[in-house]
């Protein structure tokens, strides 16, 4: 918004000139976004207690620990990060860049399935929720519509071209296959930032270490100059990108105030989908989405450990892991919850260490 109306004005008023670089754009939706997130932090918190007599309900087949650490603590907060991250974005970004509404209205798509996922486990004070395949069908048919919309818009080859990491010259043709492929990753990342998050500011600080690393790789790819010199593919108009991505890091660091061991709140399956959805909208946008699966490794490694424990459980009757995904498998050997968040987001931070490589080592 002040992009659209300021940015004009720039001829007549200097200063309005600062509105048409991305740069200070995105660092002002980081810091709008952050402000929002500690003033409406514990309106938000409060309506919420007061919505939720008995909180979050607790899985019966989680760790014990969690019945007693965790009963009573609402959960929905994920509206919080998404009323910061969608006004801060509605502020700073270009609204005429079709790339900023895709991803806002799978975040917002996202962010309704979790949203009645956690009304349907409250009201039913239930841990199940939304039927599994009721929410697939839903998220599936979002991230088919958005995928088609990229499509449109963005410039052949890239409409349908994979990207591989390391090797500048390989655009891999996808064709109508490009679709099933961007919908995998939109609801596959979904998905996997949802398992991830089972412990009190588990899930997201790698969110924003994510959001941070495609907030510069937007930047890169959305600008010809620097994307010729590291030898990226030029995707334009995504640059913008790099505005939402520091909004979500933004209402991210004001989350996690509230979040932080001990939790006030959870996200819930509103918070976790919608803002995996949206890291797997731009990782589709920016043409990096096996570099999600890099700088997202974690979330990958937490799915995997849940794929693992099904299929062995079902060929062999064993379990690999103690529990999955893989966080409750470290808190049943005993590991401090502190200890297991901590030591994550530190392997979350190699990871996005090595997703920037790609950029460079071509």
């Amino acid at each position: 918004m002040f992009f659209n109306f300021l940015a004009p004005l720039a001829d007549n008023v200097p200063l309005f000139n600062l509105f048409r670089y991305l740069t200070f754009r995105t660092g002002g939706a980081i810091a709008t976004a952050m402000a929002l997130s500690f003033l409406l932090g514990p309106v938000v918190i409060a309506w919420l207690r007061s919505k939720q007599a008995n909180g979050q309900p607790i899985r019966d087949d989680g760790p014990e620990s969690h019945i007693l650490s965790k009963q009573g603590t609402p959960t929905m907060g994920g509206v919080l990060i998404l009323i910061a991250m969608v006004v801060s974005t509605l502020l700073w970004a270009n609204l005429g860049n079709a790339y900023v509404w895709i991803v806002l209205l799978v975040t917002l798509g996202f962010g309704a399935v979790g949203f009645g996922d956690d009304y349907l486990k409250l009201t039913q004070r239930s841990s199940k929720g939304l039927p599994g395949r009721t929410k697939l069908i839903a998220e599936v048919t979002i991230a088919a519509t958005m995928g088609y919309w990229l499509m449109t818009i963005t410039n052949a080859p890239l409409d349908t071209g994979l990207a591989v990491p390391f090797l500048k010259e390989v655009l891999l043709n996808l064709g109508w296959f490009f679709l099933p492929f961007a919908v995998l990753v939109i609801v596959g990342a979904s998905n996997a930032v949802n398992l991830t998050d089972g412990l009190d500011g588990l899930a997201i600080v790698p969110v924003m270490i994510a959001a941070g690393v495609f907030a510069l790789i937007a930047y890169l790819v959305g600008n010809s100059v620097f994307a010729n010199y590291l030898q990226l593919h030029y995707v334009p108009g995504t640059g913008e990108l790099a505005v939402l991505c520091g909004a979500l890091v933004g209402a991210g660091m004001g989350f996690l105030w509230f979040n932080a061991p001990p939790a006030m709140v959870f996200m819930g399956d509103t918070g976790s989908l919608s803002m995996g959805g949206a890291l797997g909208a731009i990782s589709v946008a920016v043409k990096h989405e096996l570099v999600l699966a890099i700088v997202g490794g974690l979330f990958v490694l937490e799915t995997v450990s849940v794929i693992v424990q099904v299929v062995s459980f079902k060929l062999t009757g064993r379990r690999v892991f103690r529990m999955a995904p893989l966080h409750h498998h470290f808190e049943q050997k005993g590991w401090q919850e502190p200890t297991i968040v901590i030591r994550f987001w530190i392997i979350a931070s190699i990871l996005a260490l090595a997703g920037l490589a790609t950029l460079k080592l071509r």
